[in-house]
């Protein structure tokens, strides 16, 4: 139950993160953002570990550098994709 808690937070603060880099934090709202993070960051530790990329993703508990890294970008491309089907580009 606490793994689920720490990712969801985790997953949040990437998603966070992620719209900063994507500058979407005021367009889609911060829940919307947080939201698209969190899954966005579980697809990216999802792919990572099906493709062997990283060690330890947000998915497995094992937190590491790498993990984080590649959930960010799970959850920037994740952002990228909502973002070109809410407003027609991507920024």
């Amino acid at each position: 139950m606490l793994g689920i808690i720490i990712w969801l937070v985790v997953g949040g603060i990437i998603g966070w993160i992620a719209s900063m880099i994507m500058k979407t934090d005021g367009q889609q709202g911060l829940f919307l953002n947080i939201i698209v993070g969190i899954v966005g960051a579980f697809l990216g530790g999802w792919l990572g570990g099906v493709l062997g990329i990283g060690a330890g993703t947000i998915n497995s508990g094992a937190f590491s550098l790498s993990g984080l890294l590649l959930s960010l970008v799970g959850a920037i491309v994740l952002l990228a994709i909502v973002n070109l089907f809410r407003r027609g580009r991507v920024r």
